[in-house]
């Protein structure tokens, strides 16, 4: 006699939260790999990320999505738009906090957002491996009377307190339906998109404050061979003047760009990178059309 089909949950699960309260990491903790690039400098997620979990309950496609903010460029409402379509069609959005940042009008502007939209949501607050306990009760009062959340859940993406309990409470909350990928597909980035990012991620980590947000990084060339992936990447500013920040003195800067980038792209295709940098000067290229649609963004 044949045996039923084993019943298996599914569906789309969007994090959304201000810049820097931990949506990269949680995502990086739930896939087991790294996905999404993590800074500690705000807006480092400019796209919407898939993360793919599976397991034998179900599988869930997170969407790590931009910080919340008022947009001033016209990037900067690409990535807002990214935030508002990411919550349209999802069966979840998982709001996540940082409990260590004091309460502001950004997170105002964030609770205001979710309210147009009505999904189910869970309230995460995050970073609580690094406040004392007793201060996370006001917060969950303030946030009780602020929204309309299924469950309140406190949890560390850093150190992956409470994330199995967290990651139980989301299957709770999915259908019953099919898997949207192969079991072992972690990400649905094109290897192109994770090449960017991860050269991005360096350049934000290793230049001055004021560069991340004029900077972006694109893939003018990426061949495959079985033991070598060659990549050539062009790197834009918007002045002069951070072009000569960025390549550092006798190309110290880009050089160490480079070298950090390179052992990361090794460590995800598992084989040797070749990996050629330039940088270009391409003035607000964050308020024109054509660069944004070449970053995605358009």
């Amino acid at each position: 006699m044949l045996q039923p089909l084993k019943k298996m949950k599914s569906g789309f699960v969007s994090i959304v939260g201000r810049p820097n309260c931990g949506k990269s990491t949680l995502l990086n903790y739930f896939v087991g790999d790294k996905v999404s690039i993590v800074t500690n400098k705000p807006q480092t997620t400019r796209h919407v990320i898939r993360g793919i979990v599976t397991r034998a309950e179900g599988q869930i496609v997170f969407l790590d999505t931009p910080g919340v903010h008022k947009p001033v460029y016209r990037m900067n409402e690409r990535m807002m738009k990214s935030v508002r379509d990411s919550m349209a069609d999802v069966d979840l959005i998982l709001l996540i906090v940082d409990v260590a940042a004091p309460f502001g009008r950004g997170d105002d502007f964030t609770l205001q957002l979710l309210k147009t939209v009505s999904k189910k949501k869970l309230l995460l607050l995050n970073k609580i491996d690094l406040v004392k306990k007793e201060k996370l009760l006001p917060l969950i009062d303030r946030y009780s009377k602020a929204g309309s959340f299924e469950e309140i859940i406190p949890i560390s993406a850093l150190t992956g307190e409470n994330v199995e309990n967290l990651m139980t409470q989301v299957m709770k909350y999915l259908p019953e339906g099919p898997m949207f990928y192969p079991e072992d597909q972690i990400s649905d980035q094109p290897e192109r998109a994770i090449a960017a990012e991860m050269i991005r991620e360096k350049l934000i980590v290793l230049t001055e404050e004021e560069l991340p947000y004029s900077t972006a990084v694109v893939i003018d060339r990426f061949e495959e061979a079985e033991k070598l992936h060659r990549i050539h990447a062009s790197i834009f500013v918007e002045r002069d003047s951070q072009k000569a920040i960025v390549i550092g003195k006798a190309g110290q800067k880009l050089k160490q760009v480079g070298t950090e980038a390179r052992k990361d792209l090794e460590a995800f295709f598992a084989r040797k990178v070749f990996l050629e940098l330039h940088v270009k000067v391409k003035k607000n290229w964050r308020d024109d059309e054509e660069t944004l649609r070449s970053l995605g963004l358009g």
